[in-house]
């Protein structure tokens, strides 16, 4: 379905959930909550929706959407820093940020984030900088995969830059590293986002293999507009020419399991 507006989007979330049936996982973020009925989801399988990007007003997304502010904007700018930082600090500054703070290992980092994901050429290879140190980057050899050196949200820039039409832009959260959940432990929610120009409009397919509508769904929609706007201004940047009269497009949404909580479902 495609929606002008966020909140008609939103309404069409509300509607499904409140006839959705109800999953009993066993697990949740690898931890066993067999026996807790709070924690039984009502689920929107295979949730599909697009939503129309009129402009670049980002204010007018901020009023519209809703995320929890400031701290969605301030997570954004970590996402994007270009250094791979874990934990970071934003994390500990989210209304949820004490209950996250339970899935940090003995390090005190997470066995994944954003920051490692969008920037992983050096994952793991450097200090966990809560500041950016950009000199720690140099001289070090990048990640390696089967065949290639990794790559990272620059290079997509660089590839819509140097292809303007180009069907191959997709930013991967979800690694090998996660399939199976051969080390018991939690996986992304996001599995990637995919950004394709058309018509003169820059379209962005973000998937995600679940999404809480309550604790997730906004700040998720949010940020990812927040940075399909990033993006096409990077790429403005690199050839102004080209991409200036490029504007936003639509944010499309495939969200495997949509749901919420039965113990969170009255704040829906």
């Amino acid at each position: 379905m495609h929606f002008q507006t966020f909140d008609s989007l939103y309404q069409d979330v509300r509607d499904r959930l409140a006839v959705a049936p109800v999953v009993k996982p066993s697990h949740w973020q690898g931890r066993n909550i067999e026996g807790k009925p709070d924690m039984e989801t009502f689920e929107v399988f295979n949730y599909h929706s697009s939503l129309w990007l009129p402009d670049e007003n980002l204010e007018g997304y901020r009023k519209d959407i809703k995320p929890d502010l400031p701290w969605a904007d301030d997570h954004f700018l970590e996402r994007v820093c270009g250094y791979p930082m874990n934990p970071g600090t934003e994390w500990a500054n989210w209304r949820m940020g004490g209950a996250a703070n339970d899935f940090r290992g003995p390090d005190g980092r997470f066995n994944h984030n954003y920051m490692e994901r969008i920037w992983p050429k050096h994952a793991n290879q450097v200090p966990p900088s809560p500041k950016p140190m950009f000199s720690e980057l140099r001289g070090l050899d990048p990640h390696f995969g089967i065949r290639y050196a990794y790559g990272d949200l620059d290079d997509l820039v660089d590839l819509l830059v140097r292809e303007p039409l180009t069907r191959q832009a997709y930013l991967p959260i979800f690694m090998p590293e996660d399939t199976g959940a051969v080390h018991k432990d939690r996986t992304p929610c996001t599995l990637g986002w995919h950004f394709i120009q058309r018509g003169g409009r820059l379209h962005l397919v973000y998937f995600l293999r679940s999404c809480d509508a309550i604790n997730h769904f906004r700040n998720d929609v949010y940020m990812a507009v927040r940075l399909l706007l990033w993006v096409l201004d990077k790429a403005r940047e690199k050839d102004f020419e080209t991409w200036d009269l490029v504007l936003p497009g639509t944010l499309t949404l495939h969200i495997t399991s949509l749901h919420c909580f039965r113990g969170t479902l009255l704040q829906l």
